[in-house]
């Protein structure tokens, strides 16, 4: 890469009950919010690995909670509040504060490597107005861009199985170049977590941290 590009991740508060929901009945809702500041930190360490330029924690509801101090002391990342708004005002908002060009990933994608960032910066670079990687549930893991672009985060079904084939349609109207590196997979369920765990995509061992299927908080 001959310029730096910020990489933003969209993360949350760990907060029992209010983090990874979908996975508190088979983790428990402290099982599931520390797996959430699990999938935060691997998704910090990813983004600093590829060496690309600055990294920035975007915090939900706001950067008040010690977890988001924490990686801020041992990653050295910049924390930032995320807009009030629906998910696409909050990514434009992103965009809109990036001094250059913008990859912006959410926390919970543990198969996005720093080659897929790599990957996706080089397509921006290389004369694409956006880059996605796509979620195999019809969304994305990581949009791109040199640019804010407004239209594509407006009117979009978000959390939906469309949001892809949405924003393609959106690109495609506008007359945009876009590319789609590689399809990957986002953790919603528990099935979700066992695939992490199959896989071993996770250096820091969180299934030892976590109370037992089941298991009373």
């Amino acid at each position: 890469m001959t310029r730096a590009i910020t990489i933003a991740i969209f993360t949350r508060a760990p907060v029992p009950g209010a983090a990874k929901t979908r996975l508190i009945p088979a983790l428990g809702a402290q099982g599931a919010a520390h797996f959430h500041s699990v999938l935060t930190r691997h998704a910090v360490a990813q983004a600093l690995a590829s060496n690309l330029g600055p990294v920035e924690l975007w915090c939900a509801p706001d950067v008040a909670h010690p977890f988001f101090a924490a990686c801020a002391r041992e990653f050295g990342v910049a924390l930032r509040a995320q807009p009030q708004g629906d998910l696409g005002v909050k990514m434009l908002g992103a965009f809109e504060a990036a001094p250059g060009p913008l990859l912006l990933m959410g926390s919970d994608c543990p198969a996005i490597t720093p080659a897929d960032l790599t990957a996706c910066a080089h397509v921006l670079e290389n004369g694409a107005n956006v880059v996605f990687l796509p979620a195999e549930d019809g969304g994305y893991g990581l949009v791109g861009a040199a640019r804010p672009i407004p239209p594509i985060f407006k009117g979009v079904d978000w959390g939906g199985p469309a949001v892809m084939s949405q924003t393609r349609d959106k690109l495609t109207a506008l007359g945009l170049t876009w590319r789609e590196p590689r399809v990957v997979w986002d953790v919603d369920h528990p099935e979700d977590y066992e695939r992490v765990m199959r896989e071993g995509l996770l250096h820091e061992p969180a299934r030892e941290r976590l109370p037992n299927s089941g298991a009373p908080d």
